[in-house]
């Protein structure tokens, strides 16, 4: 980037930083991946310079010939590679956020009920959280897991549905380590005159790739971002039956939104293109048994795992053995290894959102670097010894002190001579493996 490097020092330092930290750790967090230094370029291209409100053929702008062909073609792409030609499809949303509540909006009337899974069962904030416009636009009824498995208990989404009549009922979740029955949840959607609406942001690549169950061709509506397991940019796809067309498009625009970002549907069209290949497939099949290795691996260390494994890409390390609100801790001092995961809640916690009880860590991003089972195993064995050594911090009761608490463990922990050690076995592993869209050489 030698024009950047030239005319902004500053931010041209950062992107190399960022690059040696993407390089040099394990980027274990599910909802991450790598796009292509081809998607990149589409986003970097000059589609970043065009207005273009509204549809192919309908803008209120000039000049949008290129932008409706790449439109259309973005649309050609994800109705093939998501096998679901008799859907609608609307490339424009912004992320995955924007998607779900343009789908509400063109749908539903303020106040109308939806049904989701729960938050801390897994569910995401535009599922019906009170500090989303979500959660305080229209009323959420949340069916949860069976707290013998942890698993969603459909018998409890049935008996909700049919007290509750909503107008949506929505599957997906940000946080659950289990398939879910797309079918079912259509069915039980139809019995009680639903619309039945599926959010496959975290799985989309792995329902390209055949090892997910699909919620084509029968749910009334599907969103999904086209980064994690998809590899694209930042931005999202909604599919729609075509009674809902126009209804969604005008949630979409110009009920949401105003111009599109065509330089990101650039970049989502070349990705749609790279998850048609046969290496994708096979990427897609290596996440599940990086994912499954890693589960078996943690559970053999002896750290207990949400309903005990994993069929999909995450996991989530319940760290109440070791007390609660632990996760911020396991937290920083992984990052302080060079190992990104996130704290999560976990079902029941009985902590606070902040300082939760769990962790959550999955396998697309270092399974795109090319990493296998024997890599699983030895990172599954540096993140036990993490959790086992710095789970045990003592969490102060009020808020204050855990602030404190934590800032200071945040510092301290950088020149822990334990972690130094870690730190150095994850940048050997690291570096023998290439990073996408850093790394490639074609």
């Amino acid at each position: 980037m030698p024009k950047l490097e030239k005319q902004d020092t500053e931010i041209f330092e950062l992107i190399q930083k960022e690059k040696k930290r993407q390089k040099e750790g394990l980027e274990m967090i599910p909802s991450e991946s790598y796009a292509s230094s081809a998607v990149l370029e589409a986003l970097g291209s000059v589609f970043n310079n065009k207005y273009a409100e509204n549809y192919s053929g309908k803008r209120y702008y000039g000049g949008c010939v290129n932008v409706d062909l790449l439109e259309t073609l973005c649309q050609k792409r994800a109705r093939e590679v998501f096998n679901a030609q008799d859907y609608h499809v609307n490339v424009q949303p912004y992320s995955g956020s924007p998607a779900n509540l343009e789908v509400y909006m063109g749908l539903l009337e303020f106040g109308d009920i939806i049904m989701s899974l729960r938050l801390d069962n897994g569910g995401h904030l535009t599922h019906g959280s009170p500090s989303n416009l979500s959660g305080r636009a229209f009323k959420f009824v949340h069916y949860g897991l069976k707290p013998e498995t942890e698993t969603i208990d459909y018998e409890e989404l049935l008996r909700l549905a049919k007290e509750h009549k909503p107008k949506i009922i929505l599957s997906g979740f940000t946080a659950y380590p289990r398939i879910i029955d797309f079918k079912k949840v259509h069915e039980i959607a139809k019995e009680v005159g639903a619309i039945s609406m599926a959010d496959i942001s975290h799985i989309s690549g792995l329902i390209i790739g055949g090892v997910h169950p699909s919620p084509f061709p029968f749910t009334d509506v599907v969103t999904t971002t086209t980064h994690k397991t998809l590899q694209g940019p930042r931005g999202a796809i909604i599919f729609c039956k075509q009674e809902y067309k126009d209804k969604i498009d005008k949630g979409v625009f110009p009920g949401m939104q105003g111009g599109p970002h065509e330089h990101a549907i650039a970049g989502i069209a070349v990705a749609l293109k790279q998850a048609k290949k046969p290496e994708f497939k096979e990427y897609a099949r290596q996440i599940i048994k990086n994912s499954k290795i890693l589960a078996e691996t943690l559970m053999s260390e002896g750290l207990k795992l949400v309903s005990g494994g994993t069929d999909n890409h995450l996991m989530l390390i319940d760290l109440t053995n070791f007390g609660s609100g632990r996760g911020v801790f396991v937290e920083k001092a992984l990052e302080a290894a060079e190992i990104s995961v996130n704290k999560s809640t976990i079902p029941n916690d009985p902590s606070v959102p902040y300082y939760p009880s769990g962790i959550r860590l999955g396998t697309p991003a270092i399974t795109s670097r090319g990493m296998k089972e024997e890599e699983m195993k030895k990172a599954g064995q540096l993140i036990a010894m993490v959790v086992k050594e710095f789970a045990k911090i003592e969490m102060p009761d009020t808020k204050e002190e855990r602030n404190v608490t934590v800032k200071k463990f945040k510092e301290e922990i950088k020149n822990n001579d334990f972690i130094k050690k870690i730190r150095q076995e994850v940048n050997d592993m690291a570096s023998k493996f290439p990073v996408p869209g850093i790394d490639d050489k074609e």
